[in-house]
């Protein structure tokens, strides 16, 4: 498959996430999209959708990322551990002290939160620090849990959360499919269009049954009836 050609696929499945309905959980007036780039490593930003219409958020080190790609951000925040608050140019600053409960990344995304989007992309997420990379998967918890809908976007990896819900998903070449449950136990979990399928099955938090799965169709469609599934997408 030409780079070109797995572009475009990785932006059919961005639109196909963007657009799962969230008007069952009464949270139909929140609205827009907001694109939140954090501190690790950024090769590319050919799959993150950003448009006119685009908030975008840097979390501390995460300006930059944005930087590096010619983006200007409309809010840079957090504790500016990583860089000075002082070489942050052209956008609004809000600084934090270092002792703090919240991540920088988490300021970032309650922030959006609390601005009405629903809609929400991390970059700059995945691939540096273990423990900032979980940190990170939570604050994809806590984006569902306030209804809305929440990706992060590596360079080898798509991110996202299912809760309690189903979703299409399409198939990148050269990807794997991966489900695990956050939630001790996911149940009634069925799928289609997948090498591996379940049929009512559970996941369970302690035993990675979910890992490496295929696509055997151009998408595939998981429910999940009582849980929280985290849905990975990765390069081979």
């Amino acid at each position: 498959m030409t780079g070109k050609s797995q572009h475009h696929a990785m932006q059919a499945i961005l639109k196909c996430m963007m657009k799962q309905n969230l008007s069952r959980n009464g949270n139909s007036d929140m609205s827009g999209k907001c694109v939140i780039f954090a501190g690790a490593e950024m090769n590319s930003i050919s799959d993150i959708s950003i448009d006119s219409d685009t908030f975008i958020i840097c979390a501390d080190g995460g300006y930059n990322n944005a930087v590096k790609f010619g983006i200007t951000p409309h809010i840079a925040m957090g504790d500016f551990d990583t860089i000075g608050s002082n070489t942050v140019k052209g956008c609004e600053i809000v600084k934090y002290l270092p002792e703090k409960d919240d991540t920088d990344t988490m300021i970032a995304v309650k922030t959006a939160l609390e601005k009405g989007f629903d809609d929400i992309t991390i970059t700059g997420a995945l691939g540096g620090r273990l423990d900032h990379t979980f940190a990170n998967i939570q604050t994809l918890m806590y984006i569902a849990e306030h209804n809305a809908r929440g990706r992060i976007i590596g360079d080898s990896d798509i991110v996202t959360i299912l809760k309690n819900s189903s979703q299409i998903y399409r198939k990148i070449d050269g990807y794997t499919f991966s489900m695990f449950s956050l939630t001790p136990c996911s149940e009634g979990i069925t799928t289609h269009g997948l090498k591996y399928n379940l049929e009512n099955g559970r996941l369970l938090s302690s035993f990675p049954l979910g890992v490496s799965n295929e696509f055997v169709e151009k998408s595939c469609k998981i429910e999940v009836k009582n849980g929280v599934l985290l849905i990975i997408f990765s390069k081979l």
